[in-house]
This record gives C-alpha cells, structure tokens and sequence, in this order.
C-alpha cells in the first residue's frame, strides 16, 4: 500500500491532520533534457573547433545540469567528431554528485540512434563525457538531421543518498500529480519526455482546470515561467496559477513548449494565444499567432487587429493592418463604418498618427469630428 492510501485509510477513521516519515535505502532521482542545435549544417561550418554549444541548465537531483556540444570536436586531435558531455552547472552552490548518465543522438523518429552511457560518475566542476562521440562523416542527413536540426537527448540518475522524506499532503499532491495526463496529445521527443519523467509542476488555469508539466521544460523555454517557478514555495511540486488563461490556451502553449509546433486550431484560438505567448516570452509563437491573424485581416478587423499589435508590440500583424489600410479604399469603408475612427484613435493612436502623415482626407475628418 502507498503512502498516500495508507493517509487516506487512516482519515476515514477520523484523524484528519496526519503526516507521515518513510525512511528508505538510497534514492535516485531521474530527469532527461533534449538540446536541439537548429541549421547544424551553418552552425558546423561557423563553429570552431573547442567551441561548444551549450544547453540551458536543468534541475535534477538537487543540482543544475547543463549538456555541452562541440560540433567541430573539443580538442585538436577531435576533429571530425561531436564531442559530448554533461556538466555539473551548480557545483559552486550544490557541491559534488555521483550521477550516471545517458548520451544519445536521435533519429527523426525522435529514437535513440547512438548512445553512449555511464553508470554512475562523480561529478565536481568539470564535465564528463566522451570526446569522440560520433564521427561527423557518421551522421546522416536524412537519418539524423530532419530539417537539419540535430537532436541531443540525455538522461541522468542522480544518487541523492540515505534519507528520512516527511510524508504530508504536499507529498500526496505529487503522487496524484504523476498520474495526470498529458495536457495534448503526445507523440514523438514529446512523448519521450513524458514517458522518462514525472511531472512535477501543477498549473491551475482560470477557468479551474488543471495542468500537469515538467519544471524543465518550463524554464528552459520561458524566462517568465523560470522566474514564476523560483519563487514557488512547493519543492515537492512547484503550483503555478495562470488566472489569464483558459485551460484550452494554457494546453495549446504547452504543446508548443514541447514540440516547438502550433495547435491545429490555432486560427480559432490566435489572439487568445498570441496574448499568452507575449506574456510568457514565447516569441516563435507569437510570431505563428500574428501570422495567422493577418489572413484573417478585413474591413470589420482590421481596427481591432492594429489595437492587439500596439498593445502586445506585434510588429508583423501591425505591418500587414497599415498595408491593408493603405490599399485604395479600405481605409474609406473604415472611416465609413459609425466608429472607425474612434476606434483607431483609441485602440491604435500610432497607427491613427502614421495615417494622418499619409493621407490628407483623414487629417480633414479627423479635424470635423473635433467641431
């Protein structure tokens, strides 16, 4: 019997506060972490060799882990290698580890296509790796480099010693925790993060619903997640509120959190997205919510398009409303319509200002409205 259900057991004879202690044999704690090198093709080509390209950090075990590449190999006699390692990022703060640790290229079925791993290591400041991990002339553009992005995934199990846990409802929210779903359906590298590791971030939307996530992919992909998750108090579970978010967008960022891809409905739902996107410092996304907006741009939304861009800094949604503007007689049907130009002068007054510097015939019934 878990924990948990023991706890729940005991409340129904009528003890309502009630923790626990376990005790255990040594413990490890888990954690995967992908880094993707984007056009490696240029990126080979640019980078020198001993030059490295680094991963963010990720928490796992107590310390920060960072994953380092060098594409050209890290020493002279590497050259015409990948050079691979893991680093112990937080050694100044968190001391050293004994970790084992998996290295492994993936394939474009997001499977591990060479690996090489390391039962357990002892960790201090310095990286551990292998200098020779793959021949570059080894590396298949159709097999490994799908859109030529290269796709390293590692895993690390970290030795986190003996312990006494106090077991107490913060604990229990984290079994239950890992037995939530998926918040979008999961396939590929994402389903391989999902199947490696538990969740350990609780997201409670606004309309109630909650969400489960990994605190890694979180602060790896958004610096405002990242600080959100510094200053939650639960170790055990992290628990974010995002009361600005239906549960339907807060899935649709997740989803491009994990698979760097848009939802299939995201015409349907892009500005709600795009306004999440903006706050959380997604700019990839962002960017597919503003183009998706400007095939929709007409006569009847193009005030409100220019109002979305100049409130959340949308620079190609602002450009593709002036343009539409600026075509012979759509700004005449705006200025028409019984609040047009209220609606430029209050949802949009820089782009009401752009406006009056180009055309006259606005400026004059801008100048009538005022008498």
């Amino acid at each position: 019997m878990s924990t948990s259900a023991l706890l729940s057991a005991l409340r129904v004879g009528g003890r309502q506060q009630i923790t626990a202690s376990n005790f255990g044999a040594r413990t490890q704690a888990t954690g995967s972490h992908v880094l993707r090198i984007h056009r490696f093709t240029q990126v080979r080509e640019k980078v020198a060799n001993g030059a490295a390209i680094q991963s963010g950090t990720f928490g796992v075990g107590g310390h920060d882990w960072r994953v380092k590449c060098y594409p050209n190999g890290n020493a002279e006699e590497d050259r015409g290698c990948i050079s691979l390692y893991l680093q112990n990022a937080s050694h100044a703060k968190t001391g050293d580890a004994m970790a084992g640790y998996k290295l492994s290229i993936l394939d474009k079925s997001w499977k591990p296509s060479r690996t090489r791993s390391t039962d357990e290591h002892h960790f201090m400041g310095r990286g551990w790796g292998w200098d020779k991990f793959m021949k570059l002339e080894e590396l298949d553009k159709e097999k490994h480099l799908q859109d030529d992005c290269l796709s390293v995934l590692c895993d690390v199990t970290v030795d986190t010693g003996l312990r006494t846990e106090d077991y107490t409802d913060e604990v229990a929210a984290a079994e239950e925790l890992t037995k939530a779903p998926p918040p979008f359906p999961v396939h590929g590298i994402a389903e391989a993060i999902w199947n490696r590791q538990e969740p350990d971030v609780k997201i409670e939307a606004g309309d109630g619903q909650t969400l489960a996530a990994h605190r890694w992919v979180l602060e790896a992909g958004s610096p405002v997640f990242k600080a959100d998750l510094a200053l939650a108090s639960n170790d055990t579970v992290a628990e974010l509120r995002v009361g600005d978010m239906d549960a339907d967008v807060c899935k649709a960022l997740l989803r491009f959190m994990y698979t760097n891809s848009p939802p299939p409905e995201l015409e349907a739902m892009a500005e709600r997205l795009l306004v999440a996107a903006n706050r959380y410092e997604l700019e990839e996304l962002k960017l597919a919510c503003e183009e998706a907006l400007c095939k929709n741009i007409d006569t009847s939304s193009v005030t409100a398009a220019l109002a979305l861009a100049e409130r959340h800094g949308c620079t190609v949604l602002r450009k593709a409303g002036m343009r539409f503007l600026s075509s012979p007689g759509n700004l005449d049907v705006v200025l028409a319509s019984p609040d047009g130009l209220e609606k430029l002068k209050t949802g949009c007054p820089s782009a009401l200002l752009e406006l009056l510097e180009k055309n006259r015939p606005l400026d004059e019934q801008l100048l009538s409205t005022r008498v």
